[in-house]
């Protein structure tokens, strides 16, 4: 029989990693069946070691932890929107800056790239809207043609980017750190030439239904199987990218980290740094301005020879002091996009821990013989709404929206005697419900918005007061950054 160099060397290969992977998967022993771990010979259930989550690319360690949130400056508008409350916030991690617009660029190039020729669509959907700049009696054209792209304004604040745009942004990055994830770990390779629904995407991957340019699967120790895929249950790949909660930002903005002392927050904030005054009394700086925002009317950035934050809009976002937390602008700049349903008078007090209203509970979509459907044609896999008959017997929640619960119930409206025609659950009756358009611009696309602005005067910078806006509107003065879970412990170790 002829040697056979081509079959010997790859399977040498798969044997030498299968010693490898066997040597450092511990054969530990279950306490509840007394079977091994990790041992072919039983079977080949895996218990992998965890290290810790790794931190995504830009992102910095947030320790949670419990503090006050809500109204810590005078109400001026008498909004009453933001009670004090006390509530807890686990750690997660969020990104050090705002996105950049050469962060986004880099987003709409790969759009383009995978879905230019069959879907253009989506390409011209992520687009941020640039005429946010015009101003009916403010020359700002040459922001209009050049903010975005042009080189001088690459580590900016990308702006004119909706919630929904924000958000699926979120989405996208998720997909490329952890493809990059699998690429580093020799799982995969680069496949530049990713098409339509050939493009990865981090749940199509882990259903099965994403093949992509396979370097070498992990061994499998089920004595059945050769090689398999990457599962959950590796710890490989990372949580999703997502918008922060409020309640996330607000307790990152404070940065109160650097005010505790055992269990003792020492000084309360009112901004993102000690004091009550907006200039840097540290003596190397004494003066300088602390943030990006408007001083005052017609002052954007003070007098020639003499600029207070050197930033008629926007500046570069590792402009002025991180806070304690190493975040970068957390007053000022641009404000930025959280992920709650803004209401005026808030219940999240009801719920005292990782507060956040705008659950719309989904799972994925099945087929008939229950095996999770095809992917759509942007490789995606489907989603849909928990329907109430598969809740009927569940205590923690009944519906798929719980955006409006024990909020905004129609018992509670001054139309509750109006008629059952506004009565009926649906959008009609929530309209007349917030008066929406006529007293009100809240309803269930209203979306919060967080910190002050370029734009804005110092009082939005106080990380308690809220603003909100429709999901698919974007502004000159609005932005987001991205945030993640923290998994397992919260210490960071």
């Amino acid at each position: 029989m002829k040697f056979n160099w081509k079959t010997f060397i790859p399977n040498l290969a798969l044997a030498i990693g299968a010693i490898t992977m066997a040597s450092s998967c511990t054969k530990e022993r279950s306490n509840t069946t007394g079977w091994n771990y990790n041992d072919p010979k039983n079977g080949g259930f895996e218990v992998v070691d965890y290290d810790g989550q790794e931190t995504g690319p830009g992102l910095v360690f947030i320790e949670g932890g419990t503090f006050v949130m809500g109204r810590v400056e005078q109400d001026v508008r008498y909004d009453w929107n933001n009670i004090p409350r006390r509530v807890t916030v686990s750690s997660f991690y969020m990104d050090e800056t705002e996105v950049t617009n050469v962060d986004y660029r880099e987003y709409l190039y790969w759009l383009k790239r995978v879905f230019g020729e069959s879907y253009p669509e989506v390409h011209r959907k992520a687009l941020p809207d640039t005429l946010v700049w015009r101003d009916e009696l403010g020359y700002n054209e040459p922001f209009v043609e050049m903010y975005l792209r042009h080189p001088a304004y690459a580590q900016y604040p990308v702006v004119g980017v909706s919630w929904l745009q924000a958000t699926d942004y979120a989405a996208w990055r998720t997909d490329r750190v952890n493809e990059m994830i699998l690429i580093r770990e020799g799982i995969l390779r680069v496949n530049p030439n990713q098409v339509d629904d050939d493009n990865f995407n981090t749940d199509a991957y882990l259903a099965g239904q994403y093949e992509g340019l396979v370097k070498s699967d992990l061994y499998d120790l089920d004595p059945n199987k050769d090689t398999r895929k990457v599962r959950m249950e590796d710890g490989i790949m990372l949580p999703r990218y997502r918008l922060p909660t409020e309640a996330e930002w607000e307790f990152a903005a404070f940065g109160l980290i650097g005010n505790t002392v055992y269990e003792r927050v020492t000084e309360r904030r009112l901004y993102p740094w000690n004091g009550k005054g907006v200039r840097n009394p540290d003596e190397s700086f004494k003066g300088d301005m602390l943030a990006n925002f408007k001083r005052g009317r017609g002052d954007n950035m003070g007098v020639a020879g003499s600029l207070n934050d050197n930033a008629d809009i926007p500046a570069p976002v590792l402009s002025y002091w991180p806070n304690d937390y190493g975040l970068y602008n957390m007053a000022g700049n641009v404000s930025e996009w959280v992920m709650d349903v803004y209401r005026d008078l808030s219940n999240e007090d009801r719920n005292d821990f990782r507060a956040f209203r705008g659950n719309k509970f989904q799972t994925q979509l099945r087929d008939e013989e229950g095996l999770i459907a095809e992917k759509d044609s942007l490789g995606r896999v489907i989603r849909r709404d928990v329907t109430e008959e598969e809740n009927l017997d569940r205590r923690n929640y009944k519906k798929s929206d719980n955006i409006g619960f024990l909020d905004g119930d129609y018992t509670s409206s001054i139309f509750y005697n109006a008629g059952d025609e506004y009565l009926d659950g649906g959008e009609r009756a929530k309209k007349r419900m917030y008066e929406f358009g006529v007293t009100s611009l809240v309803n269930d696309k209203a979306r919060v918005f967080k910190g002050g602005s370029w734009k804005d005067r110092a009082y939005w910078m106080v990380p308690g007061t809220r603003r909100f806006l429709d999901e698919k509107q974007s502004t000159d003065y609005i932005g987001f950054r991205c945030a993640m879970a923290r998994v397992g412990s919260q210490t960071g170790f």
